[in-house]
């Protein structure tokens, strides 16, 4: 099965690292030009070079903006217009006492996790429909599904999206453009090792920490492993190009089988 992208122009927030830097690098080397997104242009511009030469492209450009505000969506839009695949991947995440969250969390985590992808939907949506093709990916969590106790703020942003996913789908009913969500599972990156070490013993080797987080933590999982990044964007890669044309409206599931139900 072959994934082409050519000719297509993608952004992806939050995508200096992690699951946002996988993305990117599948849908460059699908043949995508890629919008790397992050809230400080040097670090952006660092990601950018990084990227094309791990491509061996020079697809990737910058894209910087704190998506997390309105100016920040507004000056990102005006800098680039017009986009054909939009993957929001930015969002915030940590353990919190579920009694202990406050007001001032609540807000952040929606307007980090939700609003964020809500502004860029708005901004882009009228020109997919306009010329009768484009991919909405909104990245979720399985979180949205099975709310942790530990992360209550950070499960109920992303069910929120999952809810944004289908309205804007609705919204774009037979026009060409599909807009779904990615239910991602436990994922090993930089900030999910830091988010480990806060619910397991700090001097554990990273291996057996990783193992007793799962047993302990995360005990649905069916790989018994965490996710690597490179695994969920295979499925976004699918979903953003011509062969998914059929899938929309959908939450669709990169888990590790973690969320407990036959449907998504």
């Amino acid at each position: 099965m072959s994934i082409d992208l050519e000719g297509r122009t993608a952004l992806v927030t939050g995508s200096t690292q992690g699951i946002g830097e996988a993305i990117a690098v599948k849908l460059a080397v699908a043949g995508a030009r890629v919008g790397i997104n992050g809230r400080k242009p040097e670090t952006v511009e660092a990601a950018v070079a990084r990227l094309n030469e791990a491509t061996f492209t020079d697809r990737c450009f910058a894209a910087p903006g704190d998506l997390a505000t309105e100016d920040g969506a507004a000056a990102l839009t005006d800098a680039l217009p017009t986009v054909d695949i939009l993957v929001n991947n930015l969002g915030v995440f940590g353990a919190e006492p579920a009694l202990e969250i406050s007001d001032a969390e609540w807000r952040r985590y929606f307007e980090v996790n939700v609003l964020s992808a809500v502004r860029l939907i708005r901004a882009y949506l009228p020109g997919m429909t306009a010329q009768g093709w484009g991919r909405v990916l909104n990245i979720a969590s399985d979180s949205a599904v099975v709310i942790p106790e530990e992360m209550i703020h950070y499960g109920t942003s992303k069910t929120a999206l999952l809810a944004v996913s289908r309205g804007f789908a609705k919204a774009a009913a037979g026009t060409g453009v599909t807009v779904n969500s990615v239910i991602a599972g436990p994922t090993h990156t930089g900030g999910v090792e830091d988010f480990v070490y806060q619910l397991v013993e700090k001097d554990l080797p990273w291996d057996e920490a990783q193992r007793e987080f799962m047993r302990r933590h995360r005990p649905q999982s069916l790989l018994h492993r965490l996710i690597e990044p490179e695994e969920i964007a295979n499925l976004v890669a699918y979903l953003s190009s011509p062969l998914a044309s059929a899938t929309t409206g959908a939450a669709v599931r990169v888990d590790g089988g973690y969320v407990d139900s036959i449907v998504p």
